[in-house]
């Protein structure tokens, strides 16, 4: 029964994300286990509308913020030498990884 690892990268800067995710590819090519992905999932967006005039007086203006949510999948063999390697990357503070185990 072969396991697979699923990552899933999620942040706000797609350029570290895809950084992150070489890291990972380079080391499946090294390590010669199979991978999928990365797979680049729909991009989520928070809209935020923030009143302008802080005491409630004048016209209703307001100001709109939004923050955009980057997501990669990536499926990989888990082989042990494979998953020891990916365990010492050095991930940035903005992208958040999880890795789960399947059957």
């Amino acid at each position: 029964m072969a396991h697979t690892a699923r990552i899933s990268l999620a942040g706000n800067d797609p350029k570290k994300i895809d950084g992150v995710a070489g890291q990972i590819k380079t080391i499946a090519e090294r390590t010669g286990v199979r991978i999928a992905g990365p797979i680049p999932l729909p991009t989520r967006r928070l809209n935020i509308p923030v009143r302008k005039a802080p005491n409630g007086s004048g016209s209703e203006t307001y100001d709109h913020w939004e923050m955009r949510i980057h997501k990669r999948l990536i499926d990989i063999d888990a082989d042990e030498r494979a998953l020891r390697q990916l365990m010492r990357i050095q991930v940035p503070d903005s992208v958040n990884i999880e890795i789960v185990l399947r059957t």
